[in-house]
């Protein structure tokens, strides 16, 4: 088993520029004002999980294996609870970072995430899913890059690992919080390189702070078990939105060793409708 504490720790920036030759694929400005005032159309989206409950009730179940969640930029634990409440029904041990609040890679953060991890897997036996939320994704993913044996999966909500900083609307927030120049931390790393394990991007047209073009998975020759899903959601809402809920459920319920590709219209017209075409124009 791989000792974590002799590897290099990771100091992943929110949708930083990768090193020249990576497969970075988006440089494009960030959404506009207008998708960035419609941010609060998340509060619609939590609001309609209840209705939508008798639906998210029939998503596919799971086999109790650990599922870590990690939040976003300038968020905790809380605001991942409703989804790990939703992930626990679902026969999951839905798990929270336990670092407070995420204001990028504090010393200790990233070492405390990765040893958090290897005790799971230790104490479990069993491979872990990480669901990473906006910055969250970029954890996540590293993570699974550094400890593949270990890891089930990766699900990235928003997460702006595919293209330049500038491409956000939160990148100064960043910075500030975190007090690190994203341009430097990005030299060292590929963020745009899929980790090798199965990874899904769930990601949205009309986000406010992500462009999504930053958030989708290029194929991979090292990976062809990658994948983009879209929904119809706001940033900030991606981690509330009952699609997105549904999408974790049917991702997460994949037998360990049996990968298949979300089909977006396997539930009929409505479902199509309801998961848009990721690779339309």
């Amino acid at each position: 088993m791989a000792d974590s504490s002799s590897r290099k720790s990771f100091s992943p920036p929110p949708g930083a520029r990768p090193p020249a030759g990576s497969s970075a694929v988006h440089d494009g400005p960030p959404p506009s004002a207008l998708l960035l005032a419609l941010e609060l159309r998340a509060f619609w989206e939590f609001g309609a999980v209840l209705p939508a409950w008798p639906v998210l009730a029939r998503a596919p179940k799971g086999d109790g294996h650990a599922v870590m969640v990690f939040p976003g930029l300038s968020a905790n634990d809380v605001s991942t609870l409703p989804l790990r409440s939703y992930v626990q029904s679902r026969g999951y041990s839905a798990l929270g970072w336990e670092q407070g609040f995420n204001f990028g890679p504090r010393a200790g953060v990233l070492d405390q995430i990765r040893q958090k991890l290897v005790r799971t897997f230790e104490s479990t036996g069993r491979k872990v899913s990480l669901i990473g939320w906006s910055l969250g994704g970029v954890y996540a993913r590293e993570l699974a890059k550094d400890l593949p044996h270990m890891v089930r999966g990766v699900i990235t909500l928003g997460t702006p690992f595919g293209g330049s900083h500038r491409s956000t609307n939160a990148w100064r927030i960043y910075e500030l919080a975190s007090g690190r120049s994203i341009a430097r931390e990005a030299e060292n790393y590929d963020l745009p390189a899929a980790p090798p394990v199965p990874t899904t991007s769930i990601f949205s047209r009309s986000d406010g702070i992500v462009a999504w073009k930053g958030s989708i998975q290029a194929p991979s020759a090292h990976n062809p078990h990658t994948e983009n899903i879209e929904v119809l959601a706001s940033h900030v809402g991606l981690g509330l939105n009952p699609s997105a809920w549904w999408a974790v459920a049917d991702r997460l319920a994949q037998a360990e060793g049996v990968w298949q590709p979300f089909k977006r219209e396997q539930k009929g017209r409505l479902h199509g409708l309801l998961y848009p075409d990721p690779s339309r124009a």
